[in-house]
C-alpha cells in the first residue's frame, strides 16, 4: 500500500515535470517564433534601406544630383544619410561651380578667337609631320580654302620656301602663296612646349606687300635725290680745285685758306651723299666684293697718312699698334671704307687732344682689326642702337651725320662674312672691332 502511494505520487510528480517541461519549449518556441519574425523584420529594412542608397548612389552616378536618400526607421541609418545627402550637395555645389568656370571660359576661348582673328597677320599651328592642326580665317583667306578643309593638310601644299630653309626655323623669311605669287608674305616660326611633349609648331605669317613698296618707293625717292645732289657738288669740287690751282689768275693767301675750307667741306658733304648713295644701292648680301689679299700694315698704315691731317685738326694722333703683319681675304675698297669711316667717328666724337689707338690681332676664326678713341664714350641703352639704321650720335654733339656710316660698315663686314661689334663705357673709351674671317689657307695667314 506505501508502496503503491509512493509510485503514485512519483508518477504524478513525473508528470507535472512533463508538463512544465513542455510547456518551457512551447514558451521557448513561442519566443523564438516571434525573435525570429523581428529579425526578419529588421533585415527586410536593412536590405530596403541598402537598395534606397544604392538607387541614389546610381542616380548621382548618371548626373541626377536632386536625389536625396530618404530617411527609414532603422537604428543608426540616419547618421549615414545624412552623409549621403551631404556629400550630394557638395557635387552639387561643384557642379554649378563647373558649370560657371565652363560658361566663363568659354567666353574668354570666344574673345580670345575674336582677337586672334582680327589680326592682320595669319596663325597656323601644325605638328610634327607639318600638318595643320589650326589656322585663323586670315589664313583660310590668304590659301583660298575653307576653315574647316585645312586641319590634317600639309602646310607645304599651299607655301613655298627659299631653298635651303626648313620650316621649323624661319625668322621673318621670305616665302611665297601658291595662291597669292604676286604678294610678299614673310614667315616666323616658334615651337610650342607642351606636357605631352609632341612636336607642334605655330607660325605666324605677314603680308608685307605694302610695306616693301612704300619701301621701294622710299628708297628709290632718296636715291634720285641723292643722286641729283651728288651732280652739282662735284661740279662745286672741280670749280674749287680750278681757283685754289690759280686757273684764273693768281690768289692771296688769305682767299686760298678760305677756298680750301670750302673745299674740305665740300668733300665731307659729298661724302655724306655717297654714304646715303651707298646704303640704297647695297642690301647685306647683295653687296658685291672683289675680294684680294691685303697686308694689314701698310693697308693701315696707308689709311692712317690719309686721315692724319683731319685728325691734326682737332689734336688728335692715330697711333697704330701693330703686331705681327697678318694677310687678310676680302674687298680692299670696302674694308677701307669701315676702317676710314670708324677713325672719322673716333675724330667727331673722341676727346680732343687724345690718342686714336689701332690694333690688329687675332681671336678664334677671325682676323681683327680695333678702332679706340678716348672721349665720351657710348651709354648702354645707346650701345644697343648704334648699328640702326638711321641712328645717329651727332645730334648729341650738334655735328653733321646720316646715322648710315656705322649702318653700312655693318653690312659691309656681313657681306664678308664677318661683324663689326662695339665696347664701350661712358665718359672713358669706345671700342670698335672689325671681324674678318680667318683664311682656311695657313699659307696666306701671315707676311713673310
Amino acid at each position: 500500500m506505501f508502496m503503491e502511494l509512493m509510485s503514485k505520487i512519483f508518477i504524478d510528480h513525473w508528470s507535472s515535470m512533463i508538463h512544465i517541461l513542455n510547456l518551457f519549449v512551447l514558451l521557448t518556441l513561442i519566443a523564438l517564433f516571434v525573435i525570429a519574425r523581428k529579425t526578419r523584420k529588421r533585415w527586410t529594412r536593412i536590405n530596403d534601406y541598402i537598395g534606397v542608397v544604392a538607387s541614389t548612389i546610381n542616380s548621382v552616378r548618371y548626373g541626377d544630383l536632386s536625389k536625396k536618400v530618404e530617411q527609414l526607421e532603422l537604428l543608426d541609418s540616419e547618421e549615414l544619410s545624412e552623409s549621403i545627402n551631404r556629400m550630394i550637395e557638395t557635387l552639387s555645389d561643384r557642379e554649378k561651380m563647373i558649370d560657371e568656370y565652363l560658361i566663363e571660359l568659354n567666353k574668354q576661348n570666344k574673345l580670345l578667337e575674336a582677337v586672334i582673328n582680327s589680326l592682320s597677320d595669319g596663325l597656323v599651328i601644325i605638328d610634327g609631320k607639318y600638318n595643320i592642326l589650326r589656322a585663323t580665317t586670315k589664313i583660310s583667306e590668304w590659301f583660298e580654302i575653307s576653315g574647316n578643309k585645312l586641319p590634317g593638310c600639309s602646310i607645304l601644299e599651299f607655301i613655298q620656301l627659299p631653298e635651303r630653309k626648313n620650316i621649323e626655323n624661319l625668322k621673318d623669311t621670305d616665302i611665297t602663296l601658291n595662291s597669292d605669287k604676286s604678294s610678299n608674305f614673310v614667315a616666323s616660326t616658334i615651337e610650342l612646349k607642351l606636357e605631352d611633349k609632341k612636336k607642334r609648331f605655330i607660325i605666324i605669317i605677314k603680308n608685307v606687300t605694302d610695306q616693301r613698296e612704300l619701301e621701294n618707293l622710299k628708297e628709290d625717292f632718296i636715291a634720285t635725290l641723292t643722286h641729283d645732289l651728288k651732280v652739282p657738288i662735284i661740279a662745286e669740287t672741280n670749280m674749287l680745285d680750278l681757283f685754289i690751282n690759280e686757273s684764273f689768275g693768281k690768289i692771296s693767301e688769305k682767299q686760298k685758306f678760305a677756298l680750301k675750307n670750302m673745299q674740305s667741306s665740300n668733300r665731307e658733304l659729298l661724302d655724306l651723299v655717297q654714304i646715303v648713295l651707298d646704303t640704297y644701292k647695297y642690301r647685306g648680301s647683295n653687296i658685291r666684293l672683289q675680294r684680294e689679299n691685303i697686308m694689314l700694315k701698310g693697308f693701315i698704315g696707308d689709311i692712317i697718312l690719309e686721315m692724319s691731317p683731319i685728325a691734326d685738326k682737332s689734336n688728335n694722333i692715330i697711333k697704330f699698334i701693330p703686331s705681327r703683319d697678318i694677310r687678310v681675304f676680302a674687298d680692299k675698297i670696302q674694308l677701307k671704307r669701315v676702317i676710314k669711316n670708324l677713325i672719322q667717328n673716333a675724330i667727331s666724337y673722341g676727346e680732343a687732344n687724345s690718342p686714336i689707338e689701332i690694333s690688329i690681332g687675332e681671336i678664334p676664326n677671325f682676323i681683327t682689326i680695333k678702332v679706340k678713341d678716348f672721349g665720351e664714350g657710348i651709354s648702354e641703352e645707346d650701345v644697343n642702337k648704334i648699328f640702326n639704321k638711321y641712328y645717329s650720335a651727332a645730334k648729341k654733339f650738334r655735328k653733321i651725320g646720316t646715322g648710315l656710316g656705322l649702318y653700312l660698315s655693318l653690312q659691309i663686314m656681313k657681306a664678308h662674312n664677318g661683324d663689326l661689334t662695339v665696347e664701350s663705357k661712358e665718359g672713358e673709351y669706345t671700342e670698335f672691332c672689325v671681324k674678318i674671317p680667318a683664311t682656311s689657307d695657313t699659307t696666306l695667314l701671315y707676311g713673310e
